[in-house]
């Protein structure tokens, strides 16, 4: 991740919808896959070559059942 946040193995892709809700684009990218399948939720910042985690949430089952909107990231960094 520190080396390449879009590294194809990571399946890195902003997520719209919380992009739009935090008025911040959102990126998520893959923990891990199957039954325990997590996803990672990040922002670029606060500084320049940093980035923030923003929560760490089991796969969304449903995206299209409004998942997105019920997760829930912690405090943005302050920028």
């Amino acid at each position: 991740m520190s080396l390449n946040p879009k590294h194809p193995g990571l399946n890195t892709h902003e997520i719209k919808p919380l992009s739009k809700k935090y008025d911040l684009r959102i990126w998520q990218s893959y923990m891990d896959q199957g039954k325990t399948a997590r996803r990672f939720y990040w922002t670029y910042g606060p500084n320049r070559m940093e980035i923030t985690i923003l929560g760490i949430e089991p796969h969304p089952e449903d995206k299209k059942s409004g998942a997105y909107t019920r997760i829930k990231l912690s405090d943005l960094p302050e920028r």
